[in-house]
């Protein structure tokens, strides 16, 4: 029998250091993450509601709620529907809290990146 590695998924942020050193860490565990760069190809609704629901979290608990858009397209009114918050992240995907990992059918918010590891 063949043994396959589990798959693990990183969306992933080049730029931001946790991203990289959550990735570093993955890969001296010796997984071989698909690297999902969601700031080039963002997320759809379903799968932005897949990974919420993997992380038990609402839209907004997945926000940067630092950046620039988040306050200039007023995500912090209270009256926004979930449809309305998913569609920001949708549009404006530097919004979405990262990195995530996604392994085994469970999902972490490396943030610190060691908590990728509990789901491996």
């Amino acid at each position: 029998m063949i043994k396959t590695k589990p798959q693990i998924t990183i969306f992933h942020n080049p730029r931001c250091s946790k991203s990289r050193q959550t990735l570093n860490l993955l890969q001296e565990q010796g997984a071989e993450p698909e690297i999902y760069e969601y700031l080039k190809t963002p997320l759809d609704k379903g799968r932005l509601n897949e990974i919420l629901q993997l992380l038990d979290l609402q839209p907004r608990d997945l926000m940067r709620k630092k950046e620039k858009v988040y306050q200039e397209q007023g995500l912090s009114n209270l009256e926004l529907s979930r449809d309305q918050l998913l569609e920001a992240m949708i549009q404006y995907p530097i919004l979405i809290e990262r990195p995530i990992v996604l392994a085994k059918g469970k999902a972490a918010l490396g943030r610190p990146p060691e908590n990728a590891l509990k789901i491996l």
